[in-house]
């Protein structure tokens, strides 16, 4: 729509329009409802805290919040496609490019990743016995790397500038010569702040799990959940460079003429080898710590010890290795030759392997059990013959010659999603519901809880499993309509009915968690009758929850104190010193800095990139100078001297 101001014609699409409409409502109702419950303490206090529970609070209410704006546009993306030839609102052409990029961006780096170094962040301190993080003030600093980073991503649609390439940014696709809009500027800068976050807290979660599990807490006797998380740290720590690099040079292709990726001298092929050498240990970056969740679940859940400890712990590190080795697989049809293709077909589907291992590993850890089919655990069962069918669809994937049928099509669109929203989604939803008492010291409404697995679930295949018929007919991926003679209309129209079923689901977890805080189910500190230390602290956990500190002796150190000592875990005679929590401003302070530095190189502004430079830089200076360890023990001495 256009209108006039100050003798000026405007123009701003109406989806635009209605987006700032209702984020500015949205915004004003949430600041009257924490000014009219007096919230601002609580506001304050998350704002400035390094406590690794708190965190990883906010991580989760982060990804949430994007989650639902990218489910919006998954939405819409259907509902563009739900009839053949269908004109919905502005969604065709560009319109519609922007929404899948936006949509596929989000879900990937800034709902996926969140979610689940949310949930690290929450439980695995608390599982190997850690008073926190190896270091809280680069935790902090961790996460306002990603939010400004997701929040560059999420703006630019309001800036009317959403990237419009595709989550992958192929070259030449993604240079300026064809898109010189500042849209896939946001996308690099928003990518690389948050990359640089990521990176950091993988650091975080190596040194926290190597140097502060309790006393006698083994490599070979943590929960399987803090095995997938120092894998996962692993392969960030390799994988995320790697994207950095590719994002450098794009930036400098796009902003300085450099010609890496297109011309006589560059190739786009370039890019996609660098993609995907990051993309594919990406996939497993977000599905590996699902795999450790649905083990601790399923183990508690079923009164058992997890079935093969071992070969779990070894599946998942084949698996994490296997991943760097696969990425071609994404480039059967570029044209590398027939030895390579199968070279890759041949270690991709070897992948299976350790899969396999884990799923029967699953499967016999219920087999006899005691299984209560609480939320946590239903999710956890809906997870198994889902990503099955995922997997199952890998390997065909996997077969080059079949793959150049495949590629570019829906079939590929299902088997992602049944990967990713049936791994990751799955195993994150399972990993809030069984870790929410230690977050806030109460349970999530089992009624409602029930409800939106049902309909997530039941949705998720009706939207999907249709999806791979519609691609063997031929339909390709990334277009915004089809005609009536390409026979998909009826796999598209049940699609979408399916989509709107997950989406009424995760209307039913938003509001089960409403209902929960209006009216919390007290549940004390050990609700699931766990097996493993986080359940042996108060729920909320507070700061520095093992006191005294324990010594573990066995995999199950709760579980085998509830059964031989009466429920008294064994007092370690030493331990290491804890980390020090401080509140600060100054991570939210870098947040601002890091955001104004990377819109001023987005609009090309020279003397905000110099301003802005020179304050990161003084900020780094001013870091340098803190240390809290001197502060805090000069505190102790002053009141010990009092």
């Amino acid at each position: 729509m256009t209108f006039e101001l100050f003798d000026r014609t405007f123009y701003i699409a109406s989806d635009v329009l209605l987006a700032y409409v209702a984020l500015i409502g949205t915004g004003l109702g949430v600041v009257y409802l924490v000014h009219r419950s007096n919230k601002w303490p609580v506001i304050k206090e998350y704002v400035t805290t390094t406590h690794h529970r708190k965190i990883g609070v906010l991580y989760l209410l982060s990804a949430t919040l994007f989650f639902l704006r990218a489910g919006i546009e998954a939405l819409i993306i259907r509902v563009q496609l739900a009839v053949p030839e269908n004109d919905f609102w502005v969604f065709q052409g560009d319109k519609f490019n922007e929404a899948f990029t936006t949509h596929g961006t989000i879900m990937i780096f800034f709902v996926a990743m969140p979610l689940l170094i949310g949930l690290m962040n929450v439980a695995v301190p608390l599982q190997i016995g850690a008073q926190d993080m190896a270091f809280p003030y680069l935790n902090a600093i961790s996460f306002w790397l990603f939010l400004a980073g997701a929040i560059l991503v999420n703006m630019s649609f309001f800036m009317t500038a959403s990237p419009n390439a595709g989550w992958t940014a192929y070259a030449p696709l993604s240079t300026a010569e064809f898109t010189p809009e500042a849209g896939n500027d946001y996308y690099i800068f928003g990518l690389q702040v948050s990359g640089m976050g990521t990176i950091l807290a993988a650091i975080n979660m190596i040194v926290t799990i190597v140097r502060h599990r309790a006393p006698g807490m083994k490599m070979t006797r943590m929960p399987l959940f803090a095995w997938s998380t120092l894998i996962t740290a692993f392969l960030i720590l390799i994988a995320f460079p790697v994207l950095t690099i590719a994002l450098y040079i794009l930036m400098f292709d796009r902003l300085f003429g450099t010609s890496f990726f297109s011309g006589e001298a560059g190739s786009p092929i370039y890019w996609q080898h660098l993609f995907w050498i990051f993309g594919h240990p990406e996939v497993y970056i977000i599905v590996i710590p699902a795999f450790g969740i649905f083990s601790d679940v399923i183990s508690t859940f079923s009164r058992k010890r997890v079935f093969g400890y071992t070969s779990m712990v070894v599946a998942i590190v084949i698996i994490g290795l296997l991943g760097f080795m696969v990425w071609v697989h994404h480039m059967f049809t570029v044209g590398l030759g027939p030895v390579v293709n199968t070279v890759f077909a041949i270690t991709t589907m070897l992948i299976a392997v350790p899969t396999g291992i884990k799923i029967f590993n699953w499967l016999f850890t219920m087999r006899k059990g005691v299984i209560r089919l609480d939320t946590p655990m239903l999710f956890a069962a809906g997870f198994i013959p889902t990503f099955v069918i995922g997997g199952v669809t890998g390997v065909m994937l996997a077969v080059a010659a079949a793959d150049f049928q495949f590629h570019d099509t829906y079939f590929v669109v299902a088997h992602f999603h049944y990967t990713m929203v049936g791994g990751t989604v799955l195993g994150a939803f399972a990993g809030i519901y069984y870790w929410f008492p230690k977050m806030f010291g109460f349970k999530l409404k089992e009624k409602w809880g029930r409800a939106h697995f049902w309909l997530f679930l039941i949705g998720f295949h009706i939207t999907f499993f249709p999806q791979h018929f519609a691609g063997l007919n031929g339909m390709p991926r990334r277009v915004y309509t089809y005609a009536a003679e390409d026979n998909v209309f009826t796999f598209n129209f049940i699609s979408t009915i399916g989509a709107f079923m997950m989406g009424i689901g995760t209307l039913f977890f938003v509001w089960n968690i409403y209902r929960s805080f209006k009216d919390p189910d007290r549940c004390g500190d050990d609700p699931w009758d766990g097996r493993t230390l986080e359940w042996s602290v108060p729920s909320p956990s507070p700061e520095h929850p093992f006191d005294p500190m324990p010594q573990v002796t066995t995999i199950d150190p709760l579980w085998e104190a509830k059964r031989n000592r009466g429920g008294k875990l064994p007092i370690a005679k030493t331990s290491r010193s804890a980390p020090v929590d401080v509140e600060s401003w100054q991570p939210v302070s870098f947040f601002g800095l890091i955001l104004a530095l990377s819109l001023s190189f987005i609009y090309h502004v020279t003397w905000l990139q110099i301003l802005f430079g020179i304050l990161v830089l003084a900020f780094f200076a001013l870091r340098t100078l803190t240390d809290e360890h001197t502060r805090m023990k000069k505190e102790e001495e002053g009141h010990d001297h009092t």
